[in-house]
């Protein structure tokens, strides 16, 4: 029998999308630095989850690029960490900047992000048995049946009706 569930989110949705791309194979001792870095944030996100990352998923697109799909818990908390004087990203950024200024960046290695914000009712998601995955690992899972068995029904769940909405509700009951 397969098991299929659905990803247990509820509101918006917090991605980030980070990666490196090698453009020279022999420039290991740019690029090496540069994984190593990433690889310690994830560690010190992990350690302490106030942060705000939920869950993480690392990837690679081609023997070139590398990157991590991050689900954080809000857009600030995400924010927070980019810019915390404590976090490893602050020093490692800072370096990185020094290092464009004074004109050492010499295209060896590629980083790049993409953040996204994702309105309830603009996401949805099926697994058939699998463990807890990307959004799933982020925010916990159901069973399909809690979210609907067709992508248009996970598509049009909400988790919780407008204030106004109930409020019309709540009017309209009373008047029937």
């Amino acid at each position: 029998m397969v098991s299929r569930t659905t990803a247990d989110a509820k509101g918006d949705v917090v991605v980030l999308l980070i990666g490196m791309r090698i453009n020279r194979f022999w420039a290991v001792h740019l690029w090496v630095p540069v994984m190593l870095a990433m690889l310690r944030m994830l560690r010190e996100l992990a350690k302490d989850p106030e942060r705000g990352l939920r869950e993480k998923v690392l990837l690679t697109a081609s023997p070139r690029t590398y990157y991590v799909v991050q689900y954080w818990e809000s857009k600030e908390k995400l924010y927070a960490y980019a810019t915390a004087p404590d976090a490893f990203h602050h020093e490692v950024w800072a370096k990185l900047n020094r290092k464009e200024r004074a004109g050492k960046l010499r295209g060896e290695v590629g980083i790049w992000h993409e953040a996204y914000v994702v309105p309830e009712g603009s996401y949805e998601a099926i697994y058939a048995d699998m463990p807890a995955f990307g959004l799933a690992g982020a925010h916990g899972q159901v069973p399909l049946a809690a979210r609907g068995r067709y992508a248009k029904d996970r598509f049009a769940y909400r988790s919780a009706r407008p204030a106004e909405s109930v409020e019309s509700a709540a009017s309209v009951e009373k008047s029937a």
